[in-house]
This record gives C-alpha cells, sequence and structure tokens, in this order.
C-alpha cells in the first residue's frame, strides 16, 4: 500500500480563533493514525486551501487522499463545491487517488455523540448558578 493522507476539510472563516477546533480535531486524528499524513484545508478565508494542500501532498509522494468534510450537513458546499474541486484536482493530479466521503455531521455515531452532548447540556444548565453558566 502506497502512502496514505487524510484531509480534513472545513469552510474556512476570518476570525484565526475559528480553527482552533478543527486544529484539535486534526491533532487528536494524527494520535489514532501515526501511519498517516493528517491534515487540514479550507474552502475558503484560510490556508491552505483543498487545492495547494493536495499539491503539497503530491510533492511530498503521497499516492492516495482522503477528503472528510468536516461539515455539519450535506449543504451546497459538500454536494456541488467540493465535487467539482475533486474533479480537477483528479484531472490535475491523475496519479493520485482522491475520494472524499460524506459530511461528518450526517454520520450516525457522531449525531450521536452530538445529542449526547445536548441532552447532558440540559443537565449541566440546570446545576448552573442562577444568572448564567
Amino acid at each position: 500500500m502506497g502512502q496514505r493522507a487524510l484531509i480534513l476539510f472545513a469552510h474556512g472563516a476570518r476570525a484565526a480563533s475559528w480553527a482552533a477546533p478543527f486544529e484539535r480535531l486534526r491533532d487528536l486524528v494524527r494520535a489514532r493514525l501515526p501511519g498517516a499524513d493528517v491534515s487540514l484545508a479550507f474552502l475558503e478565508l484560510m490556508e491552505p486551501s483543498l487545492p495547494a494542500q493536495v499539491a503539497a501532498l503530491a510533492a511530498a509522494g503521497i499516492e492516495e487522499v482522503t477528503v472528510v468534510p468536516v461539515f455539519l450537513g450535506q449543504g451546497g458546499h459538500v454536494l456541488r463545491d467540493l465535487p467539482l474541486m475533486l474533479d480537477e484536482l483528479r484531472a490535475s493530479y491523475p496519479a493520485l487517488r482522491i475520494d472524499a466521503v460524506g459530511a461528518v455531521g450526517e454520520d450516525p455515531d457522531v449525531l450521536r455523540a452530538m445529542t449526547d452532548y445536548c441532552v447532558g447540556a440540559l443537565g449541566a444548565a440546570s446545576a448552573a448558578p442562577k444568572g448564567g453558566v
């Protein structure tokens, strides 16, 4: 098997602090996949872009890339923009296998974890002192 990479693909924002949870997620995934290159890429407003990250991975000799959209749902960016970008990247890097999975928020296990968090929030809010968290 050739060298593999996982790209966590997020939207991006103007505020640099917005990337912090995605960076933590990247670090947690890296810890679980020591044999794979795990990185972040952004649709807009932040770097690296998905094309720039794929170019860097191809230059580093990566042979397989899986893109994980870290979006809550399959909106326009995941349904339209990402497939177009992937088609262009596949044409630019024909020797590189590029796959994508569905939006992370659509996964049943992720939805269960989010449900658990939301349900727990009601208990946490009830236990908080009056006037705020």
